[in-house]
Order: structure tokens, then sequence, then C-alpha cells
């Protein structure tokens, strides 16, 4: 990917689109430290990550939340225990308050208490994504990435999960960074939308920016047979110019 440049601003939803190969997967995997890039420059929080110590990339580590596709959850372990992973790795907690902490959580995303001593392989699609969240939540972190949070469900999960990553989203204050493909998740819940095509951010703002844009792979991606013809006051209309400070800064700019 060359000639790519993305900044996420504190507190707004991001949705990050692009046709399938198109590196989406690849630069989240970048982001997050789980692959190195070949070039270019990544900041999160103001800090580039080429210039920090290990020692200060564990303390922005901690400022971030990841849910991945299928929730990666570990098999072997409870819902309870899954979720006490990250606070296990970071914190010095207690392992009742550690406990605690982990109820807590499960209880944010909305799954019944009796579901924190199931297994992976007992809990349905929709159960799994909310134990994955209650994993990413587990730090309280300010930035929050989700990749295909709604892949698998069916209409109603899915309108479900939107609906909760959108309180959480006000209530804790959270940026999300998210992946998805799901159009009615990109209307409902999303400020701006990101768009990655031919190696590049070939577009980034509000669905009524997208909506009016005449690039041929946005006009296929938002007008297209499969898309959903919403009128533009569904979509939210924020001014791009009133979000503040960046979270996260990507550049790759050959120049």
């Amino acid at each position: 990917m060359q000639g790519l440049d993305l900044d996420v601003f504190r507190g707004e939803v991001l949705g990050f689109v692009g046709g399938s190969g198109t590196g989406k997967s690849v630069l989240t995997r970048a982001v997050l430290g789980l692959i190195r890039k070949q070039s270019g420059r990544i900041e999160l929080f103001g800090a580039d990550l080429d210039r920090i110590s290990r020692r200060e990339y564990d303390k922005i580590e901690r400022r971030i939340g990841v849910m991945f596709q299928q929730g990666a959850l570990f098999s072997g372990l409870t819902v309870k225990q899954n979720v006490e992973v990250p606070l296990r790795e970071h914190l010095n907690l207690s392992p009742r308050f550690a406990d605690e902490l982990a109820m807590l959580k499960i209880q944010l995303v909305g799954l019944d208490l009796d579901a924190a001593n199931k297994y992976p392989s007992e809990l349905s699609g929709g159960m799994i994504k909310r134990a994955a969240l209650a994993r990413a939540l587990a730090l309280d972190p300010e930035l929050l990435f989700l990749d295909e949070p709604t892949s698998g469900l069916d209409p109603i999960g899915a309108a479900e999960f939107d609906e909760l990553i959108a309180t959480l989203q006000h209530t804790l204050g959270l940026t999300v960074f998210m992946v998805t493909h799901d159009l009615d998740s990109l209307y409902s819940i999303c400020d701006r939308v990101a768009a990655l095509a031919e190696g590049k951010v070939i577009a980034a703002g509000t669905i009524a920016s997208m909506l009016a844009s005449q690039h041929p792979w946005l006009r296929a991606y938002f007008h297209g047979k499969r898309a959903r013809q919403f009128v533009q006051t569904a979509a939210k209309t924020m001014d791009d110019t009133a979000m503040a400070g960046d979270v996260l800064a990507i550049s790759n700019d050959p120049s």
C-alpha cells in the first residue's frame, strides 16, 4: 500500500471498508504491532510507534482493546477466564479482584452471569461476540478495534450488537475503529467512513459524502444492487472539522 494516509479522531466511530484483499486486515494488524510494516509511520495517541521503547508501547497497549472477527477466544478457558487474560497480563490484581472486574465486563456487554463459567464451544455466535467484546473492554481502553463485529450474525443479532456498540461508545467515551462490510452498521453507528481501494484510502468522510462521491468504487459500494438505499438524513452528518485530536494516525506517503 502506497500513499496511504488516515487519521482517526478522538471520540468518533470510524468505519473502515474495502474490497476483499485490499489490505484492511493487514493494515489493522500492522497498527496493532502483530506484523511488521515495511514503510511509513503509525502514531497512536501522538506517539510514533517506531520511536518509543517497549515499556512505552506497553503503556499504550493498555489503552487499546481489540475484538477479532471470530472472537479468538481461548477454547480451553471459560468466558470469565478469557476476560481475565488482559487483566492478568497487564495489571497486578488479586485473583478475587480480577474475577470481580471480569464479571462486571461480562454484565456490561449484556451476557447473563451464568455465561461466565461456560466454554466457547457452549456459546452461540452472538454470545461469542459479546464475550470477545467483554475481553476487549477489560482494561477500560480509550481506543477500540473491531474486526467485522457483526459478521455471522442474523439481522436481529447484528442490529442488537450495533446498538450495544453505540451505547458503549457513548457511555464510555470510546474511540472506535471498525472494519466492516455491514452497510447497516455504517449507517447506524459510524460518524465517518474510510474506504480502502487501489492500495490507498480513496475517501474518508461522512456517509453523506460517500453517497455523493462520484468515485467508481464508492458508487458501486454504496449504490450497487446489494446496497441499501437510505436517505442521507439516515446517516450521521457530523462535520469532519468538529473532530478534535488524532488518536490514530497512519501515513505511508511515497513522496
